[in-house]
């Protein structure tokens, strides 16, 4: 176990001079990697490290085609980030390793896929050659918009899923004589976890406008200025709709452990 525990740490450290994480987001890092380590062991670090990495993967290729300045955050990771999209698959292991159950293995794995469908819907879905539309009005918006979906997208956001639910067969339920219909279950409950972020992200996170340039954004400023309050409440940036994905994609699963075990 202890080598697990080693291993988060050299690999928060590299991510940090890789400027994958700030100093805020390696402590939080080693945080949630030690809590899966501690409850669901190598399988559970392994589904970690698979999203981390793809995850990075993704938002290093085409850097430069997607910064349009509607994100509020960059590619290097802070700790509410971190938190955000790792922080109740975290919680998930924890409970496993304090109480052993199905019931917190299913939502540990679904809130990780729901994480990986996110993300790669986010950093994929931009590099459609169509403008996306967004998901409430129907009418075409920036990429990268909150709320906003594409046919890439939305492909993008299964195949994350579909990836980190694969791994969780693999790592347990390869013997089980129902596991074709544990991958389909679990990739569609990823699947839903980002399709109800995204719908919390078009009627309900927080918007402003830059005053320079009149772009719609994610953050307090843009074009060096402070932006001013558009829509959405005030309090709800883009990790709480991340949390809010994730904790969805953690209710599904243990609605599908309860119908399927």
């Amino acid at each position: 176990m202890l080598w697990l525990y080693i291993g988060v740490l050299c690999i928060a450290l590299g991510a940090y001079y890789m400027k994958k994480l700030s100093k805020s987001g390696v402590f939080a890092a080693i945080l949630v990697g030690w809590s899966i380590s501690f409850g669901l062991g190598f399988f559970g670090l392994l589904l970690l490290a698979i999203f981390f990495f793809t995850s990075s993967m993704w938002s290093s290729l085409w850097k430069g085609r997607k910064d349009n300045g509607i994100v509020e955050k960059g590619d290097q990771r802070d700790a509410w980030q971190v938190v955000a999209n790792g922080g109740v698959a975290a919680i998930m292991a924890l409970l496993y390793g304090l109480s052993p159950s199905p019931i917190w293995l299913f939502a540990f794995v679904a809130s990780l896929a729901a994480a990986n469908a996110d993300t790669w819907a986010s950093e994929i879905g931009t590099l459609s050659r169509q403008r996306p539309f967004h998901v409430l009005t129907w009418k075409r918006v920036e990429p990268g918009t909150s709320g906003a979906i594409t046919a890439l997208g939305s492909a993008a956001a299964f195949a994350g899923s579909f990836v980190i639910s694969f791994f969780a067969i693999l790592s347990w339920w390869s013997s089980y004589y129902n596991s074709h219909l544990l991958l389909i279950a679990l990739s569609v409950v990823g699947f839903l976890g980002n399709f109800i972020d995204t719908l919390i992200g078009a009627s309900l996170q927080v918007m402003y406008r830059c005053k320079e340039c009149g772009v719609e954004t994610e953050s307090k400023r843009h074009c060096g200025r402070k932006t001013e309050y558009v829509s959405g409440l005030k309090w709800l940036n883009n990790d709480l709709v991340n949390i809010a994905c994730t904790s969805a994609g953690a209710l599904l699963g243990i609605l599908v452990a309860l119908l399927l075990l």
